[in-house]
């Protein structure tokens, strides 16, 4: 792939909420482009970009999908992201490796929260954007009101650059606003006709004020535009810098089923959106020697922003060449690892099809296989060079399950191919929790986890059970009270002997554990003072009332008693134990649970049921905020009552619903669930011992 220029390159993502119609927008893609030779679709199965087992079952797209097209002599990579908000892990990946967001919207909702979010991180990630109004031939279509809330919810800067003829089942096409021209579809094929009669004065205005807009970017042809003196060329580079510098924000109108408007978008997409050289904004970590202006000729710089494992070729690596060119048999160096390897064969992808390649040059995306250390987020380049581009910031999983091997001795087989599934989602993660005993998945959501399950069990057939994670509860004391703890044993020869009188007095929440040593006159010899203290930390570690660790007690050595021969080490440490199962029954013992700190965004016709479902959770309301066209209610919730909210926020908000969550605080248990609480812990101890 000599022959391409930088310039003539396109990276786009497609983005949006789940359900506006992503993935058949992509298929539009591959048919205009000819990749494909007739129209896919998502809802027949047949899908070159939702090909996985998972995602043709669901219907939804469950990881990113890369495909390179051509169209007018320059290539288009473009990314199929999913809109679920447990997969936004793959929308962040796609962010770092494109250089514009292409806005999919169904012409029927509006702004969704998927929208939403994809819209902050282009701000966040300094990206161009361009929005498509989708599903226009639905029934009951309003897009203007779909524009106003582009403008209202995302950006002032959205602009028309088409007017759409018809809507609803009579959308037959647009005028493109640029050149004045109109065009219809009849089954998919665009025909050219005059601007119809009733459109022509609100078509002339919106030309007018568009190019107005275009020429405002610039001084020059500001002067041009007032001189009536612009030409095709000029409105060409101007439209592109006011998108690149965040100016304008075209909106378009298409129907994906029906195919009609895509070429248009795609004319959009090669003359109005920027090249990798157009809108160079990635750069290293602190890289003297990396090029201000890299080119193909410059050292090799790339960028892994996926990993997939596969059956049969093991782990693929989706990259960016940010600089330089990448042939196979070259050697780079991973500069995260420290590692150097070889490359191997190379691939461009088309949905599930690979072609073979025989270089990779700036700006393109591409798969390389069988990287032996190489992972999603490393740097791989010429060691000359050896920089760092930022790794991939994930977004935080609050969502966790416990898994529960079918079978005996598979442990080693979940570990190893939970590892490789995190390699290929790295918003999931998992580890043994000690405390609790169960091995946790933690994820962005029930559907991502479930997802994880199933690809256990395709990938590395292993069949497992997800159940509810056990609660870290803890107990504490309300009151002081004071034990003697007395260990004494004789049984031939040297015996053990310890005494401790031990006061246990309450703690502010949070305090943790303090240990005092009042002992004077030398009732206990300095030297077993550390073993009281160790025999009541382990004691406490244990707990008393249902066997959760004790905390935010403060425990007072104030008297005892020794033996010259006797008394040891493990001697008081037993004593200091029987001294806090002495006192802690006898001190108002309770059970504290965790409380999280949880925001629930949600649009605002919802914000009813969700206040009422949390107050019925026994949360807290701390109070709510605007968010856009979203409202974010803040809460205190216990840990408990958390099990499976996702599923259910998503279920009351028709999916438009998500929260985060963190640990706050603990707090006392209500007295009526103490007796459940401990019932469960004894029986997850028998069953341990079993």
């Amino acid at each position: 792939m000599a022959d391409i220029k930088t310039k003539d390159i396109r990276n786009i993502a497609l983005v949006g909420h789940n359900g506006a119609g992503k993935t058949s927008f992509g298929e539009t893609i591959l048919f205009n482009t000819n990749v494909s030779t007739r129209l896919n679709r998502v809802d027949e199965k047949n899908s070159m970009l939702d090909y996985a087992e998972e995602e043709i079952s669901r219907g939804i797209t469950i990881g990113l999908k890369l495909a390179s097209v051509k169209w007018q002599d320059k290539i288009i990579n473009f990314i199929d992201t999913p809109g679920f908000v447990d997969f936004f892990g793959e929308v962040v990946s796609a962010s770092k490796v494109v250089e514009s967001f292409v806005f999919i919207i169904d012409g029927s909702n509006g702004v969704d929260l998927g929208t939403e979010n994809s819209w902050e991180l282009r701000k966040k990630e300094k990206l161009a954007g361009l929005f498509v109004i989708n599903k226009m031939k639905k029934e009951n279509i309003d897009y203007e009101k779909v524009f106003q809330d582009i403008k209202n919810s995302l950006s002032e800067s959205a602009t028309m650059i088409q007017f759409p003829i018809g809507s609803g089942l009579d959308f037959k096409g647009v005028v493109d606003l640029i050149s004045g021209k109109a065009y219809t579809y009849e089954q998919g094929k665009k025909s050219e006709i005059g601007v119809p009669d009733n459109l022509k004065d609100v078509v002339e205005k919106m030309k007018k004020e568009l190019l107005e807009q275009i020429a405002s970017s610039d001084e020059k042809l500001m002067e041009k535009y007032f001189e009536d003196a612009l030409t095709q060329e000029d409105i060409n580079n101007g439209f592109l810098n006011a998108i690149k510098n965040g100016i304008l924000y075209p909106v378009c109108f298409t129907d994906s089923i029906e195919n009609i408007g895509t070429d248009l978008v795609l004319d959009y997409i090669v003359n109005y959106l920027p090249s990798p050289s157009d809108l160079n904004i990635r750069k290293p970590i602190e890289s003297e020697t990396y090029p201000e202006n890299p080119d193909n000729n410059s050292p090799f710089t790339g960028f892994v922003f996926k990993t997939n494992v596969e059956k049969h070729l093991g782990d693929i690596n989706f990259v960016r060449v940010f600089s330089g060119t990448l042939k196979p048999g070259n050697e780079v160096y991973n500069s995260v690892k420290n590692v150097t390897e070889k490359i191997n064969q190379m691939f461009i992808n088309i949905g599930k099809e690979r072609k073979d390649i025989d270089e990779l040059t700036t700006g393109m995306l591409g798969v390389l296989v069988k990287l032996k250390s190489t992972k999603t987020s490393d740097t791989i380049c010429d060691k000359s060079i050896n920089v760092k581009f930022p790794p991939i910031e994930f977004p935080h999983a609050n969502v966790s399950m416990a898994i529960i091997p079918l079978a005996k001795g598979d442990e080693e087989k979940i570990s190893s191919g939970l590892s490789k599934l995190h390699e290929e989602d790295p918003s999931f993660y998992f580890k043994f929790d000690p405390e609790i005993k169960q091995t946790l998945i933690f994820g962005l959501g029930t559907i991502q986890l479930e997802v994880i399950i199933n690809k256990l069990k395709e990938k590395f057939g292993v069949n497992v059970n997800l159940e509810k994670p056990r609660i870290k509860y803890r107990e504490t004391i309300k009151k002081s009270a004071s034990a003697e703890g007395k260990h004494k044993k004789q049984s031939g020869g040297r015996g053990q002997f310890g005494v401790c009188n031990v006061k246990f007095e309450p703690l502010p929440r949070g305090t943790g554990f303090q240990f005092v040593d009042e002992i004077f006159g030398g009732a206990i010899p300095s030297k077993f003072v550390p073993s009281v203290e160790k025999g009541i930390k382990d004691a406490f570690e244990k707990g008393v009332v249902a066997g959760y660790p004790i905390v935010d007690v403060k425990a007072v050595l104030y008297d005892g008693k020794y033996h010259d021969v006797d008394s040891s080490d493990i001697a008081f440490q037993i004593a200091g134990s029987l001294s806090v199962k002495g006192a802690i029954p006898q001190a108002d013992p309770v059970i504290l649970e965790p409380i999280m700190n949880v925001e629930v965004a949600v649009p605002e016709e919802y914000m009813g049921d969700i206040m009422g479902d949390i107050n019925s959770r026994r949360g807290k309301i701390l109070g709510t905020e605007h968010a856009g066209r979203y409202q974010k209610i803040k809460a205190l919730i216990p840990e408990s009552e958390m099990y499976q909210y996702s599923s259910q926020l998503r279920s009351m908000t028709q999916g438009r619903g998500t929260f985060k969550m963190e640990f706050e605080t603990y707090e006392e248990v209500p007295r009526e669930r103490v007796p459940k609480i401990i019932e469960e812990a004894k029986r997850f101890l028998e069953e341990q011992e079993k």
